[in-house]
């Protein structure tokens, strides 16, 4: 296939080209520039597919279920209001729900997603079956759910023979390891989930009280603790101190803020510009459905303004951009989340007509800023249009 006419926001920098021909080779991108019959985008531009880098769509069932309250009150792995409704949920309507979601980001330029599933292999099998037909691509890391209290960590327990019979059944059937944090597990435990070989994340520094309670119980940060799990990326870090920063630069793939849920439960903002200047990678995701919509337009505004309203200083647009594609590409270590040769053809076709983005002047800042779904003319995953048409 060739797309003609096309305006692109090209490879790892995201090089505005204003008018180009690009070809589509089976599900990846081809060469720029060549000649032919093909497709005429004119009117449209070609941005990398979104990438939420971090999604909890097992709770798209208790939406706003609750609004008040703790944040453990809320989502706690064990006594949290959303671990009740999940355990007094049918299978079948978190699935149901859980297909929606896949449907609403699908709709919204998300092309890949990456799942913290609850519930042991039964979760994961339930999200295997909710994307069964569905073109998203989606990382599932699941869980055992074992979690070990003040004593056992202080007793460094290790984790049992149960759980890690739990854990090879998980790992058989998804993508990897996304644990609920640090504070759940003693080091034995983090220490032995290090051990995968398959992708291994984990919730780190989200709150000032799991910062406290880390400290208060261990004699160490969360974030020193989460390390432990030799993880490719970790989630929220809202409260980690510049030590802690400077370890994830070296020792994970990069930090993935959910600036919208952290608001929701009155948590902060994260300062992803203090992260990427210590030398984190930085990606973003939309967080727990419960509390949130999985929306990257609404999340990568509500970052950048929030950002320059809370410090004070001007940050390029075209940086929150790439968290949501191309850092998140090079987090997951995979050829996606950029427009070039050889990578997945995931992209999102932008009507530059569109009435909230022309005249479009910075296409960076229309991006980020103004458009949303009713901007988006067509979806693409693995070189085919999935949603909408050119």
């Amino acid at each position: 296939m060739l797309l003609k006419n096309l305006s692109i926001l090209y490879g790892n920098d995201l090089q505005y080209l204003r008018q180009s021909n690009l070809s589509i080779n089976g599900d990846k991108f081809g060469k720029l520039g060549l000649a032919g019959k093909g497709i005429d985008c004119e009117g449209l531009l070609l941005i990398p597919g979104f990438i939420n880098m971090h999604t909890h769509i097992g709770d798209s069932i208790a939406k706003d279920a609750t609004l008040t309250g703790s944040v453990d009150s809320k989502i706690h792995p064990v006594l949290g209001a959303k671990q009740r409704i999940l355990r007094q949920s049918l299978p079948d309507h978190l699935v149901s729900f859980m297909k929606n979601t896949c449907h609403s980001m699908i709709r919204k330029g998300i092309t890949t997603f990456v799942d913290f599933r609850e519930g042991g292999p039964d979760g994961v099998a339930l999200l295997r079956k909710a994307l069964k037909d569905l073109p998203i691509r989606a990382f599932i890391l699941g869980r055992v759910e074992t979690y070990q209290d003040k004593t056992q960590l202080q007793q460094n327990q290790r984790l049992s023979d149960e759980s890690k019979r739990t854990l090879a059944n998980v790992l058989r059937i998804s993508d990897g390891i996304g644990l609920s944090g640090a504070n759940e597990n003693s080091d034995s435990s983090l220490k032995f989930f290090s051990k995968s070989k398959k992708i291994r994340a984990i919730h780190s520094s989200e709150t000032k009280q799991s910062m406290t309670y880390s400290k208060k119980i261990t004699k160490k940060t969360e974030t020193e603790r989460a390390l432990l799990v030799k993880p490719h990326f970790l989630v929220h870090m809202t409260y980690a101190g510049i030590s802690d920063l400077k370890n994830a630069s070296k020792k994970s793939r990069g930090i993935v803020v959910c600036p919208r849920a952290n608001a929701s439960l009155a948590e902060g903002i994260p300062n992803f510009e203090l992260m990427s200047k210590i030398g984190c990678r930085v990606g973003i995701g939309t967080d727990n459905v419960m509390i949130n919509s999985p929306d990257m337009f609404r999340e990568m505004d509500y970052l950048w303004k929030t950002h320059m309203g809370l410090h004070q200083k001007r940050i390029d647009p075209k940086e929150i951009l790439k968290m949501a594609t191309v850092n998140a590409g090079l987090i997951l270590n995979r050829k996606m989340g950029s427009i070039k040769t050889g990578f997945l053809a995931d992209g999102i076709f932008i009507d530059k007509h569109s009435l909230d983005l022309e005249p479009m002047h910075n296409p960076y800042a229309s991006i980020v800023q103004r458009a949303s779904e009713s901007s988006i003319s067509a979806v693409m995953i693995g070189g085919k249009i999935i949603h909408g048409s050119l």
